[in-house]
């Protein structure tokens, strides 16, 4: 018996770019992981390469070094956090989006992974201070958190609010990483509740009936599902 070949609905083999965009984030995945447990400094490109499978010849292929790939690690956890409809302030409070966990050892291990990465990023930044090049590199991204924060300060925004949209993602942005500053020192006097009515007292001092929102009387659960109900209202309206 033979076949037509026409007939067998073969999948087309990756091109080229395919093959590179998976190389691409393969190694970023692997340098995520790699970052967050050696921190910046004690990470090497040979153990990232080695963890994603490939030569250290493709890390060099698709990065400039190892701040290039840092920033791409960077570049692809806040694309995954804005991108998503579920914003809620535990997902801008991570340096990593949060998948469905399937156990507590999963959990904790992702949450290992959160502030180990946050840590490697906090190497980074000392690193960064001092060189120029990197510096500006950094300042992009920060300015890239401040707009998102913008556009959900825009769709919140009350009538003649004193304050700008662009200032108040501003204070939004030093709100979420100052507080994420304080977790990793190990204080525990920014809880979830404090930090979510802090976030709507910014976005929205008062509800849309014109009642001041009483943040003392208000519980933890009513901040928060507050916030989370505006957050996600500007997510959804981002293309």
């Amino acid at each position: 018996m033979t076949y037509d070949r026409n007939m067998i609905d073969l999948p087309e083999p990756p091109s080229r770019h395919e093959r590179q965009q998976q190389t691409r984030a393969a190694l970023i995945e692997a340098g995520r992981e790699v970052f967050a447990e050696l921190g910046y400094h004690a990470a090497n490109l040979d153990r990232i390469a080695r963890q994603a499978g490939f030569s250290k010849g493709a890390v060099y292929s698709n990065f400039s070094g190892k701040a290039a790939l840092f920033l791409a690690v960077m570049d692809a956890n806040l694309q995954s956090v804005w991108s998503q409809p579920w914003g809620t302030p535990e997902t801008f409070r991570k340096d990593v989006p949060p998948p469905e966990v399937a156990d507590d050892k999963e959990e904790a291990e992702l949450e290992e992974l959160i502030r180990g990465f946050a840590l490697a990023t906090l190497e980074f930044i000392a690193v960064a201070a001092r060189d120029e090049e990197l510096s500006g590199e950094l300042q992009q991204r920060i300015q890239d958190v401040v707009d998102q924060y913008t556009e959900v300060a825009k769709t919140a925004r009350i009538e003649h609010d004193e304050l700008s949209p662009e200032q108040i993602g501003t204070l939004l942005t030093a709100l979420d990483q100052g507080s994420g500053l304080l977790l990793l020192g190990g204080t525990d006097m920014l809880d979830d509740a404090l930090w979510s009515v802090g976030m709507q007292r910014l976005l929205s001092p008062s509800h849309d009936d014109g009642e001041k929102f009483n943040s003392s009387a208000a519980t933890g659960n009513e901040a928060e599902n507050h916030i989370q109900e505006r957050l996600m209202k500007a997510l959804r309206r981002k293309p």
